[in-house]
């Protein structure tokens, strides 16, 4: 049994980004000092979070409330509290790490392509962090989706930054699926919960470790009712989830700076979706009363509630990995295989197996550390050559071997090759998928030919970067027929790919943020960006003949040294984000993450994972 103690660390976990909000604003025309407020609130929210960690493994919950605070009410007689629970601190630990190498990079970035707006983004960036943790320290369900619209909010200008017709339609579709309508999804499902547990007694939306007893007596007593709450909840959090068919704002928002690719829509903002599912399974409805509220289904006959969210994530792994086959455009690529992995997620929990579930969770670090790998090495691409299509990446790897090698171990780990992280989290996906038994097999042959898919769809990008010259290589993505490319395409210099990356043979140039936009600052002398260097590669920039810019200069790529392939801003946190997802894989008990998720499974089925939990 957990104690509940009084203590203000949840609460200053959430305050201590908000507040560099305000100090990222203020320091808006000194650009090293407004980057350095954004380093220092991730160092402290890390701190404060990693605090945590040896009170909760012990048992003991750190709970802030409003009423006990203030004594003011909320809404209903629903507390706004928060507090750090075993499951909330995997979410808050793995934000809060990684924004802290999130931070250089983003610097790097933003400077690198001398990007506009920059004290909007990284005051939007911090606001970001401020609601994730929110996310992951919400007491209840109506706290969380205070926190879960914020985030859509906060992060509509990051989506949005380039301010160019693409950018605001892919901001206006991320807001329309995320704030309006997982939103409203989700409030209809907070609703549903109140009133059911209100007919038992006080009302209560409180999560609970193996689901909150009141909606287990009132699940009994109105099965109809608990099934629509629980289905609108799953969709609520399914859209940030990017479960099909909710899933298309997630590709479109990469038009977003990479920075905001990686940390946001492959940490935080997507998997606050999958961390709501993990808390509507496991704390609100829990892992037997789903089992006792079977579906009735026509023809078919009684299902399991959990079967149908099962059935759609298996789909949307096997589909999304499909789809991402046919990508040229590399961070689509990365798009579509985020949208898959994040499936793994949902279908693991939504199996009810204790070993599925442990896999489910582990892939939440599992993959973040990956796919941000990923992100961030298709981010230095960018900013040093402008290359954004798989087919023009020919030979890049001795332009960036450092960069492509992370790359190469990013993929590795995604598409589960042991001694990486994504092997050990997958591994338990499959036994658990296994050790269900019945028709559930066809659930472990979805995860094992997703895993093939994830083979298929991202070795091509470091076969080309690594095995391929620049004056013959294959420009097509891996399908052999008109939409995928043409058989024959060599030199890519000649404008004539038929690659599907969403590009078209046309004569329109492709205008660039930092076409543009100037940066934002005034002062010249705060910048640590080495000024010549980045004129020779804007005029490089725009000396590229095709609508993208990209692809290697007139002679080939210039050979680098991991050193000098860019600065240290971004290849410190490629290297750093890389050995994560090495170190969960080859030492993966001396991670924090496996010993945390063992906790939690502990807690909400009551079956022990691992030795020592």
């Amino acid at each position: 049994m957990s104690e509940v103690v009084t203590d203000p660390r949840p609460l200053a976990a959430v305050l201590v980004s908000a507040v560099a909000v305000v100090l990222i604003v203020a320091s808006y025309s000194r650009p090293n000092v407004r980057e350095g407020w954004s380093v220092l609130a991730a160092l402290a929210k890390f701190g404060i979070v990693a605090s945590m960690i040896p009170g909760v493994m012990d048992g003991t919950v750190y709970e802030w409330s409003l009423a006990e605070s203030t004594g003011l009410d909320f809404v209903a007689g629903i507390d706004f509290a928060l507090r750090a629970d075993p499951l909330g601190l995997l979410f808050a630990l793995l934000a809060s790490f990684l924004w802290i190498f999130t931070s250089f990079y983003a610097a790097g970035y933003m400077r690198g392509l001398d990007e506009h707006a920059q004290t909007r983004f990284f005051a939007s960036f911090a606001a970001s962090l401020s609601t994730a943790v929110g996310i992951a320290f919400a007491s209840n369900i109506l706290t969380i989706f205070i926190f879960y619209e914020l985030l859509s909010l906060v992060t509509y200008p990051l989506v949005a930054h380039n301010e160019d017709d693409e950018a605001r339609i892919a901001g206006r579709k991320y807001l329309t699926y995320t704030f309006f309508g997982g939103g409203v999804f989700l409030l209809a499902g907070t609703v549903l919960v109140y009133w059911l547990t209100s007919n038992v007694g006080d009302p209560t939306l409180t999560f609970e470790a193996g689901g909150m007893s009141a909606l287990s007596e009132a699940a009994a007593a109105d099965p109809t009712i608990a099934q629509a709450a629980f289905y609108l909840l799953i969709a609520g959090f399914g859209v940030k989830a990017a479960v099909m068919p909710l899933h298309s704002w997630l590709a479109d928002a990469m038009v977003a700076p990479t920075p905001v690719s990686g940390l946001l829509h492959a940490v935080a903002v997507v998997k606050s979706g999958a961390f709501g599912v993990a808390r509507v399974i496991l704390e609100v409805f829990g892992v037997d009363t789903i089992r006792e509220l079977p579906l009735s289904v026509p023809v078919v006959g009684e299902v399991g509630l959990n079967v149908p969210i099962a059935i759609l994530a298996a789909f949307t792994l096997t589909a999304a990995s499909i789809i991402a086959l046919r990508k040229d455009h590399l961070k689509r690529r990365l798009a579509y295989s985020t949208t898959a992995q994040l499936s793994y997620i949902v279908l693991g929990l939504s199996l009810l197996n204790p070993f599925a579930i442990f896999g489910a969770l582990l892939h939440i670090p599992a993959h973040a550390f990956g796919k941000l790998t990923l992100f961030f090495c298709a981010g230095a691409v960018h900013v040093e050559t402008h290359t954004d299509y798989v087919s023009e990446m020919a030979g890049i790897g001795k332009r960036m071997p450092l960069t492509m090698s992370a790359f190469a171990l990013g993929s590795a780990s995604m598409a589960g090759i042991p001694l990486l992280a994504g092997f050990v989290s997958k591994l338990y996906l499959l036994i658990g998928a296994g050790s269900v038994g019945g028709t559930y097999w066809w659930f472990a042959t979805a995860l094992i030919v997703s895993g093939i898919l994830n083979i298929a769809y991202l070795w091509p990008v470091v076969y080309t970067a690594f095995f391929e010259s620049e004056e013959r290589h294959d420009a097509k993505p891996l399908l052999e027929f008109p939409l995928g490319g043409r058989t024959e395409s060599y030199g890519i210099a000649t404008g004539q790919l038929a690659t599907d990356g969403g590009r078209e043979d046309d004569d329109e140039e492709y205008e660039y943020a930092v076409d543009r936009y100037p940066s934002d600052h005034t002062t010249d002398d705060e910048t640590s960006r080495d000024e010549p260097a980045h004129e020779a590669h804007a005029e490089d920039h725009h000396d590229h003949g095709d609508h993208h810019h990209g692809g290697p200069p007139e002679g080939g790529w210039v050979r680098h040294s991991p050193l000098t392939e860019s600065t240290w801003l971004m290849v410190m946190p490629i290297s750093v984000i890389v050995t994560g997802a090495v170190v969960l894989g080859v030492v993966p008990d001396y991670a924090v993450f496996l010993e945390l998720v063992g906790y939690i499974v502990e807690e909400a089925t009551g079956e022990v994972i691992l030795d020592g939990n």
